[in-house]
């Protein structure tokens, strides 16, 4: 398993079918917020240029997750859904596969969002091919190495309903899982963001991508720990098998609540790690030029949304039970939001701001 390289190969336009502009709105409006939740108000906060890309990539792996995560089907008849849908992207593209592919899948959905969105594939890929070359290359990109990470879902961890848990082996499979669904799209958006945006030109372009791969393990790192008890009864353990054993745990204890106590040090562990990667976040958040504002916003979120995610998972002392999950408010998310628009321009305040959070979710350890 692996990056799996891209071709420059397009789909012919008479091969796919045309977009006319209100079937565009609908594809990157309505549906892009249907299947998106509170990533779209990241989304309406970039500038116009690169909204495009980043929602057809957004769609793109909305689309692969929805292939990959269809509990109706068997986990071998998902993997072979989420591999052709990969040759897709690989290209060139055949639309009767991606037809036959959406409507076999929408049947066994309930989510209406997500049928659409899989019936709708030849058009999401149509504005794929549609793109400047750049953008084209970097989306193609950065959604097969997503379904990198979908795969390692279905291949390393049982199916659902089989009753086991396994965990991944070690650290460094961790770290392989986290850059698959997440650092990846760090290195995504600093190629866009860069490509579409005159004042970072001056940029270090490898090392900002370098800080967007820890910003995204960040963030996924934050999903992990905060969604250990949700994952468990899926059979997935996030929680590396070594640290477990170190601690005279297997997995499948950590289905009891009772055991939040003894497995605690690996808790602490994925926080502190995950507080590195923040650092290097907050890095890349003022980086950004003052003057663009929208852009500063879009990762601004994510970072102190996940930062108050950690200071609520470090004092949860029923981490492992489902019923107790660690989640801020959408009321905190909103107020946030708002009071971040004067400060965003304001590096001193940003950095007391960042620093704020951390000093909570340190406090608690």
């Amino acid at each position: 398993m692996g990056h799996q390289g891209t071709t420059d190969t397009r789909a012919t336009t008479d091969t796919l079918p045309l977009v006319s502009p209100p079937q565009r709105e609908r594809l990157l409006g309505d549906l892009l917020r249907g299947v998106s939740r509170s990533f779209y108000l990241t989304l309406r906060v970039l500038p116009k240029d690169i909204r495009e890309p980043v929602g057809v990539a957004y769609l793109l792996a909305r689309a692969a997750d929805t292939i990959a995560d269809t509990r109706l089907l068997p986990p071998e008849r998902r993997l072979r859904s989420l591999l052709a849908f990969r040759e897709q992207l690989v290209g060139p593209v055949n639309p009767q596969v991606l037809e036959e592919l959406g409507w076999d899948l929408a049947q066994r959905l309930a989510n209406p969002s997500e049928q659409v969105l899989l019936v709708s594939l030849p058009q999401v890929f149509s504005l794929l091919e549609a793109l400047p070359d750049g953008d084209l290359s970097q989306v193609r990109s950065v959604v097969v190495t997503l379904t990198c990470g979908m795969e390692m879902d279905l291949t390393a961890f049982p199916p659902g309903d089989s009753g086991r848990v396994t965990a991944l082996k070690d650290l460094a499979a961790l770290d392989q899982y986290t850059y698959f669904v997440a650092g990846c799209v760090g290195e995504f958006w600093t190629a866009v963001t860069v490509a579409h945006t005159p004042g970072l030109q001056g940029w270090d372009l490898p090392a900002m991508s370098g800080l967007g791969v820890r910003f995204g393990k960040a963030l996924q790192l934050t999903n992990v720990l905060r969604d250990v008890p949700k994952d468990l009864r899926l059979g997935r353990c996030y929680l590396p098998e070594d640290q477990l054993t170190s601690l005279g745990l297997v997995p499948r204890d950590l289905l009891d609540p009772q055991a939040g106590s003894k497995a605690r040090p690996v808790l602490v562990d994925g926080i502190r790690r995950a507080l590195d990667h923040f650092a290097a976040a907050e890095e890349y958040v003022l980086a950004i030029p003052r003057r663009s504002v929208r852009l500063r916003l879009a990762v601004l979120w994510p970072v102190l949304i996940g930062l108050a995610t950690l200071a609520k998972l470090a004092r949860n002392q029923d981490w492992l039970d489902p019923d107790r999950p660690a989640r801020v408010s959408r009321r905190w998310v909103y107020r946030t939001m708002a009071l971040s628009w004067p400060a965003a321009s304001w590096n001193g305040i940003l950095s007391a701001w960042i620093r704020g959070l951390r000093q909570r979710v340190e406090q608690a350890l």
